[in-house]
């Protein structure tokens, strides 16, 4: 079943999420997007040291500045591929945002379980596995540039890893809306 632009007859509200208004499910899903990041750094700086990111002879500024480009593109991008998720499950039209806090993708429709689980982590998958061929391929003075864009891809997923978790805890049935900044998920059963 692909996303549907009326909700169905017999559907109600089961659970809803907006993180710029539920500041403890704010708290969890930046504290889990903390604990990747940590997770993700600490081993790989014995595999790589992080000085090399540091180091002041090697193009240190043409470095930040090009960290800095890439993670705004890496942002856009991210949100694009949401985008490409949803029109994929059947959306006619796609809304882009950024609230200051979060870069959105949204949509007016509704959106089965499974085919939200996939726009969800689509980005995640799609630029994990590009960014780790990226990093295999540059010289060690560019693999914390490469590095840290995996860590915002992964730990930039704490909300869509937070909602996919809960999610797959939810009856089969249920229909996602999500406006980009919040959702709502609607089922034919009593939220618990």
């Amino acid at each position: 079943m692909n996303a549907v632009n009326v909700l169905p007859e017999g559907y109600k509200e089961f659970y809803s999420l907006d993180l710029q208004k539920d500041k403890k499910k704010a708290l969890l899903v930046n504290g889990i997007a903390l604990a990747i990041s940590v997770i993700m750094v600490i081993p790989m700086h014995f595999v790589v040291p992080i000085t090399t990111l540091f180091d002041i002879s090697k193009g240190y500024i043409f470095k930040m500045l090009t960290l800095v480009l890439l993670l705004v593109v890496y942002m856009i991008l991210h949100e694009l591929v949401h985008g490409v998720a949803m029109k994929l499950c059947g959306t006619k039209k796609v809304k882009y945002g950024f609230t200051g806090l979060y870069a959105f993708a949204g949509s007016e429709d509704f959106y089965p379980k499974k085919p939200y689980i996939f726009i969800a982590l689509a980005p995640v998958v799609l630029w994990g596995i590009v960014l780790a061929v990226v990093n295999i391929l540059v010289p060690t003075e560019w693999f914390w540039i490469i590095y840290i864009l995996q860590i915002m891809n992964l730990s930039g997923a704490a909300g869509d890893f937070f909602v996919t978790i809960k999610f797959s805890q939810f009856p089969d049935d249920i229909l996602v809306k999500d406006h980009g900044v919040g959702m709502v998920v609607y089922s034919t059963h009593n939220a618990s």
